[in-house]
């Protein structure tokens, strides 16, 4: 028997889309949202319907029939109170995002989105691997602060799905290996997987600084700036996520419009990319005191690991700890559907989410 499971993915500028047939890809589309479009929300929840629309009018397009579907799978948005793996979208779910319970973020509409579709076909819906996932060890939750407790927030879905991936090459399963995995992105993070699980993380507020990221930044400096009166808690928001890293430096968040800037002689970017490879390999030798060193590999995957200049620079680094595996781009929608997969077939059991 065959199973077709349709993944839904809303990111913050586009929804993409894709069908699976069992494991094989039958169809997949990235549907983009400009500024404009976007703008009128005054709430990511808002643009609930816009989304749906979209992809109901993709999905005739291209004769795609939703009745021979088995599930529908969503990303997983900004919950509390979760693990790893799969979980049916219930009414706990649910009310936890319109109630607010739920950072914001645009990944939030996926499960939202998989319910309401999947509601009158009969069929279940499913998120996995939320990118707030937390299966960190206590000690790894300890802050300076009482009153701040470290969450876990990364890239979930496709650093364990590329983890598998080299699992596999190593002809070993996921849960019998040590790995760091920094997902170089838009945003920057990196975590410890000991025997299947995230244990420890760098989150993409925390660390090396992303082509529109800040990453860390020395807290007092902070304060002076929150408090300088010329910023909003918004704006100030924005400069860290949206608007800081390479972006606020060099006026873009492309990489390959910075090796073209190095190629003209620009000392300034060539400096940016040597402190970008510099402060990635100084968290992944951050993390490799976790297990004390203990690691099978080193994983560098997302959009930046394309660039194999940058991949050199972090490697000569760290290739000392592990030895360093790349998997270019991301594996979200691949990710998503086999994880559904797993699930209509009983090889995992979905979780029942409770609300916080």
């Amino acid at each position: 028997m065959s199973y077709r499971i349709l993944a839904i993915n809303p990111g913050s500028t586009s929804t993409k889309i894709a069908l699976y047939e069992d494991e094989i890809k039958v169809f997949e589309k990235s549907i983009s949202h400009t500024a404009k479009e976007l703008e009128v929300f005054d709430d990511v929840l808002d643009q609930f319907e816009f989304r749906k629309n979209l992809i109901m009018s993709v999905l005739k397009e291209e004769n795609i029939d939703v009745s021979n579907l088995a599930a529908i799978v969503g990303r997983g948005g900004m919950l509390p109170n979760m693990k790893a793996g799969g979980y049916v979208v219930n009414k706990a779910m649910l009310d936890t995002f319109h109630e607010g319970l739920a950072s914001p973020h645009a990944s939030n509409l996926g499960a939202l989105l998989a319910h309401d579709i999947a509601l009158p076909l009969g069929i279940p819906a499913y998120i996995y691997d939320s990118v707030t996932s937390d299966e960190l060890e206590e000690v790894a939750k300890i802050t300076g602060l009482p009153e701040v407790r470290k969450q876990s927030i990364c890239h979930v879905l496709n650093m364990r799905a590329v983890s598998k991936k080299i699992a596999e090459k190593y002809g070993k399963k996921y849960e019998d290996m040590n790995i760091i995995a920094a997902h170089l992105g838009g945003g920057i993070s990196l975590s410890v997987h000991h025997k299947g699980k995230i244990v420890d993380c760098i989150r993409d507020d925390e660390g090396p600084f992303a082509p529109e990221r800040a990453g860390s930044i020395p807290m007092l400096y902070m304060v002076d700036l929150c408090y300088s009166g010329k910023y909003t808690k918004k704006q100030m928001i924005k400069k860290l996520r949206g608007n800081g890293g390479l972006k606020a430096y060099l006026g873009t968040q492309d990489l390959r419009d910075v090796m073209d800037m190095i190629a003209d002689e620009n000392q300034q970017a060539e400096l940016l990319f040597q402190a970008q490879a510099y402060q990635i390999a100084k968290a992944i030798g951050k993390l490799s005191a976790v297990l004390c060193g203990n690691y099978d590999c080193i994983i560098l995957t997302g959009g930046m690991a394309y660039s194999k200049e940058l991949i050199h620079l972090i490697s000569e680094r760290v290739k000392f700890i592990a030895p360093v595996e790349v998997v270019p781009g991301e594996f979200e929608m691949e990710a998503l559907a086999l994880g559904a997969l797993r699930l209509v077939n009983g090889q995992e059991e979905a979780k029942e989410y409770v609300h916080p």
